[in-house]
């Protein structure tokens, strides 16, 4: 019976949290990735973090949202990080930056709301925006294939117990201890198991009267 490695374990548990909580909304998943530029987030969040949003099917007032500028407005289409601070999802929220003095002018619905801020990583931005590089997102994965190659051709073979898969490790151990012995002595090599090779005595002894 061939037994799961713990590593393969740790990397199943990851691509679950992955595609429950992380995987992107692109690929159908709940979450957002937005990094944030400017200040009107400040002290709370500053240029070059990383904010990961989960969507929701309701928000509430006073929750830190991305959003994306209704169209129509002022910068349809870019994306924002701001905290709700009033109105409604049906006729539009009022959304404010904690370092603004004053609202903002768009009001989004809720079919604007891309989630409610889950997971803020301060710089974490600027090392996302690094790993979206073609040539370093490709370099990346070839250094993950060529890892998982290695490790699957170093992992030591499983065990049988008979079933014709392969050897169990004490008899190689004891054909590698026997057979040495027994080339060292002029006597051919005996056979893998210890029945095969007191059959062989036998045989040797008879052969000698």
């Amino acid at each position: 019976m061939k037994l799961v490695r713990p590593s393969t374990l740790l990397a199943l548990a990851a691509l679950a949290v992955w595609f429950f909580l992380l995987r992107p909304v692109s690929l159908g998943g709940p979450a957002s990735y937005e990094i944030v530029s400017g200040t009107s987030m400040e002290p709370l969040l500053h240029a070059g973090d990383l904010v990961v949003t989960q969507a929701q099917s309701s928000y509430a007032i006073g929750e830190l949202v991305v959003f994306r500028v209704p169209t129509g407005d002022p910068g349809a289409g870019s994306l924002i990080v701001h905290r709700l601070v009033g109105g409604d999802g049906e006729s539009g929220y009022v959304t404010k930056g904690d370092n603004k003095p004053a609202p903002d002018l768009w009001h989004p619905k809720s079919s604007d709301i891309l989630g409610r801020s889950w997971i803020e990583l301060p710089g974490s931005g600027t090392v996302l925006l690094v790993l979206r590089q073609p040539l370093v997102l490709a370099a990346l994965l070839g250094g993950l294939a060529g890892f998982a190659i290695f490790t699957s051709e170093s992992a030591p073979s499983s065990t049988t117990g008979g079933d014709g898969s392969g050897p169990m490790p004490w008899k190689r151990r004891w054909k590698s201890s026997l057979g040495g012995k027994a080339a060292a002595r002029g006597h051919p090599v005996p056979s893998l198991t210890p029945i095969h090779a007191m059959r062989e005595r036998n045989a040797q002894r008879l052969a000698k009267r």
